[in-house]
């Protein structure tokens, strides 16, 4: 998988993955015009996605109700690293389950890859491409 992102001017930036555009922005509290979402909030929109898909492709397959279904995902910011910790990914799915397919439903959304991803730290890096040059002195 990749994606690109680009730097639009003053707190903005837009993500391209396979042609599709998406543009993260700061609400203006913090110096955005509010044009996007923030980072950490494209976060949550990754999990309850992916936590949706899931969830929807069990409703399908068991050809139950799936029109409405909503996924919300809270969670709180900690610090010592500043991070974003204790996530609760909650189902809403339209009609009726049995307890059967509640549990069902619960089972498909813990596959999610974003959450597994999330449980399982992966190894990450950080590399800089910049040209070196020399610093002008006075």
């Amino acid at each position: 998988m990749e994606l690109t992102v680009n730097y639009l001017g003053d707190v903005q930036f837009e993500a391209e993955a396979r042609g599709h555009k998406i543009v993260c922005d700061q609400p203006f509290d913090n110096g955005g015009a509010d044009e996007g979402m923030t980072p950490p909030e494209f976060l949550l929109a990754s999990l309850g996605t992916c936590a949706a898909f899931y969830a929807v492709q069990y409703l399908k397959v068991r050809n139950l109700a799936t029109e409405g279904a909503r996924v919300k995902v809270t969670c709180g910011k900690v610090l010592g690293p500043a991070r974003l910790d204790n996530f609760v990914v909650t189902i809403e799915t339209p009609g009726e389950l049995s307890e059967k397919d509640i549990e069902g439903v619960r089972r498909s959304a813990e596959k999610c890859l974003v959450k597994n991803t999330m449980l399982m730290p992966p190894s990450m890096s950080v590399v800089i491409e910049a040209a070196v040059g020399e610093v002008a002195s006075n």
